[in-house]
């Protein structure tokens, strides 16, 4: 895997939601996304994402 830029949350949940994530809630900071056959993703509305937790969302 290459070097990962950062990004902030809301755009990371743009990119997932062209893999076909659906933005469900927002609990505090935290967006909840839900894929019908993947896991629940969790991902933080900050305004930069640290580089592993991008690996660890992408994995």
């Amino acid at each position: 895997m290459g070097r990962l830029s950062n990004i902030s949350g809301k755009e990371a949940v743009k990119i997932f939601e062209k893999f076909g994530y659906v933005l469900d809630h927002q609990t505090g900071s935290h967006m909840i996304l839900w894929h019908e056959f993947k896991p629940i993703l969790s991902i933080p509305n900050h305004q930069e994402l640290a580089p592993g937790l991008l690996r660890s969302l992408i994995r």
